[in-house]
């Protein structure tokens, strides 16, 4: 006997709604393969909230079981630090507190309507609207989610804009709505600028951005990223991709560039070589497809392209931190004077718990996400909508350096740099 699920069925909603969901979890995105796993049940630490690998730069949780409320709760390990007890010196009581620290998000709706036309419509087209509408939510739900994780790990949504972009300029009167937690600019520590030859902590001068259009992405800022990691009290820590058997012995992080610093980087380096390197390290990650295409391995850093730039014109507004132990953002312009023809491109740098990303349960569908089919004028017309619940966030914590608390980005690093615009 045929299945037959009729219009306006609440079986219909579910199923259509798992799909839009499985789908999007599936997406074969750069973003999407920087998340890591949903824990099994026996791995009752993350399954508690559904909680994705801590490993990864991108942490989500599905928390599925909760029944009201628009705000979702992180659980992130702090480091340790401090001396160790030596010799026979008196080590009862003297333990170490393990510190847990909570991030917390807000999760909203999104919706996006597409009409799919009148009865005259259905007539003339050979293409099946309901169809097409679908699929076209779906691409745009997906594009949507994709550029607010990228503008949140990068602090900013920069000003390259045009019809591709789901998320639109930070001057839009609905950008906060839309992007749902504050996008945050990258704390002091945490914000650096190429030199030409090397990288520094983002210089600022009479309100201007001290940066020439020969401070380009090249090997030796590739090389200072590497050493900076090495010389922070806190880098961001090592992304573990899954079955990576080199994980422990050769640490990596994931350097998102933009298409015009990646083609920079191509014809300023031996970039086959580094191509050949990042399938070497794929036989032992199984064959991740991150490592593959247009990915390049240098020095532990593994350089993939970004799906956007995240990029600043001539007398554009750059945000930053000024302070370490503060997280007041201050404003400062790349300079008129930088060059026609030239922008400020953002490149990423990613380690483990960069950011948070939270699924809600709609409360029809019992998925994240939600569709919904309607009939106007008398069943002439007919809307489609698509809609998710979710929200993200850049991971920060106010962490003990030593001799100092510093508000810091625990997963992410941006470098700043310039690019000759190739049109």
């Amino acid at each position: 006997m045929a299945t037959n699920i009729p219009y306006g069925s609440q079986q219909a909603v579910v199923v259509q709604s798992a799909g839009l969901f499985a789908a999007n979890m599936q997406r074969n995105t750069t973003l999407n393969r920087l998340t890591g796993k949903m824990p099994q049940q026996a791995d009752a630490e993350g399954t508690i909230r559904k909680q994705s690998s801590k490993t990864m730069p991108i942490v989500r949780a599905v928390d599925l079981a909760k029944g009201a409320g628009d705000e979702i709760t992180f659980d992130l390990i702090n480091p340790l630090g401090g001396k160790p007890i030596m010799g026979g010196d008196y080590a009862e009581g003297r333990g170490r507190a393990l510190s847990f620290s909570q991030d917390k998000l807000r999760i909203n709706q999104s919706r996006y309507p597409i009409s799919a036309g009148d009865t005259m419509t259905q007539q003339r087209t050979p293409h099946e609207i309901r169809s097409l509408a679908r699929a076209h939510g779906q691409a745009y739900m997906d594009r949507l989610g994709d550029q607010s994780i990228l503008t949140h790990l990068a602090g900013a949504r920069g000003f390259h804009n045009n019809v591709t972009w789901a998320v639109p300029l930070a001057s839009d009167p609905e950008f906060s709505n839309i992007m749902v937690n504050p996008v945050k600019a990258p704390t002091k520590n945490r914000h650096f600028i190429s030199t030409g030859s090397g990288i520094e902590l983002l210089p600022v001068n009479a309100g201007e951005v001290t940066i020439a259009n020969t401070d380009v992405f090249n090997m030796d800022v590739v090389d200072a990223i590497r050493v900076a990691c090495e010389n922070m009290p806190l880098p961001p820590p090592p992304v573990e991709f899954e079955g990576d058997m080199a994980a422990t012995d050769a640490p990596l992080r994931v350097l998102l560039v933009s298409p015009d610093q990646y083609a920079a980087f191509v014809q300023s380096s031996n970039f086959r070589t580094l191509q050949a390197n990042a399938m070497a390290r794929a036989q032992q990650a199984k064959m991740n497809p991150l490592f593959m295409g247009e990915a390049g391995l240098w020095n532990g850093i593994l350089i993939v392209k970004m799906p956007k730039p995240i990029r600043f014109y001539p007398g554009d507004a750059i945000k930053y931190c000024a302070s370490y132990t503060s997280e007041a953002e201050s404003s400062a312009i790349v300079p008129a004077a930088f060059g026609a023809g030239y922008a400020v491109d953002r490149a990423i740098l990613l380690g483990g718990q960069a950011l948070a990303e939270a699924w809600g349960k709609h409360g029809k569908s019992g998925s994240p996400f939600f569709w919904s089919e309607k009939e106007l004028d008398h069943g002439d017309k007919l809307e489609i909508l698509v809609g998710a619940i979710n929200g993200r966030s850049k991971i920060r914590f106010d962490i003990d350096h030593g001799d100092s608390k510093q508000f810091t980005d625990y997963g992410v690093t941006v470098i700043d740099t310039a690019v000759k615009l190739s049109a």
